[in-house]
């Protein structure tokens, strides 16, 4: 029993071990594929429309909305202490270096990230990535790349999108509802936000983007090497949601692990 289990364990890791390197090797060539010619511009066009003008709507209510909840919190914690002036920093701060990457993030992966990992899943069990390597068609270039190419473009974009949309949130809750000076929300979140919280913004959101299409693509893309062995409607769906589960906690770790270098 004893050495079942030391077996089992092993085996455990041996395959961890062989996904790890496999993903590694997959996102290293997407990237290598991307910087070099041939280009092709137009899936990668069409692939920010998928990305990024078509989760907008979605972005912008969820940047309203989240601005909104923190100024409200945020208010009712300040006016305790006598510092309702620190509103629009408060809010600023926590949006740009914090709550905008990450709800950006897990916005697409929902909308994205899932569309992403079915597709290439189903292409994968149907045969349709075995017929384009038998036309000498590159998979990588051809399906992967752009989806890469355009996520790091539309994620920060997005990102930028939530923030100014919050913000404006923001003002509304502080300044329209609670009467707090617009010049003081304003004033204390241009002598507070610097260029290094702007930066942090920017980075964790082009680390994202990249992090959702790896994950997504490439559990997609090695359906088939699956443990469970299942193709079809079955097996797109377990692949799904082990991508999608596995991109939300891979944004949260990377959140925290960009956050303690970049402080």
């Amino acid at each position: 029993m004893v050495l079942q289990q030391i077996e089992k364990l092993g085996d455990n890791a041996l395959y961890v071990v062989e996904r790890t390197g496999l993903m590694g090797v997959f996102i290293a060539s997407c990237i290598a594929k991307a910087v070099t010619p041939p280009f092709r511009w137009f899936p990668i066009l069409k692939q920010i429309h998928f990305i990024g003008a078509r989760s907008t709507v979605v972005i912008l209510v969820a940047g309203l909305f989240t601005g909104m909840v923190v100024a409200l919190q945020f208010y009712d914690s300040l006016v305790r202490f006598g510092a309702v002036a620190m509103l629009g920093a408060a809010v600023a701060l926590g949006l740009i270096r914090e709550l905008a990457p990450v709800l950006t993030a897990l916005v697409v992966i929902g909308r994205v990230g899932s569309a992403i990992c079915a597709e290439i899943g189903i292409m994968r069990s149907d045969e349709q990535i075995d017929a384009l390597e038998c036309m000498a068609v590159d998979p990588y270039r051809y399906l992967i790349v752009p989806k890469v190419v355009a996520s790091i473009v539309a994620v920060p974009v997005l990102t930028v999108i939530f923030t100014v949309i919050g913000i404006g949130g923001g003002w509304f809750v502080g300044v329209v509802l609670f009467g707090v000076s617009e010049a003081a929300y304003f004033q204390g979140m241009y002598e507070t936000v610097v260029w290094d919280d702007i930066e942090m913004g920017l980075v964790k959101s082009i680390f994202f983007g990249l992090l959702i299409v790896w994950v997504a693509a490439g559990k997609g893309y090695f359906l088939h090497l699956e443990r469970n062995g299942s193709f079809g409607a079955e097996g797109v769906s377990h692949t799904t949601t082990d991508a999608v589960v596995i991109s939300i906690i891979g944004v949260l770790v990377a959140d925290y692990l960009i956050s303690a270098l970049m402080l």
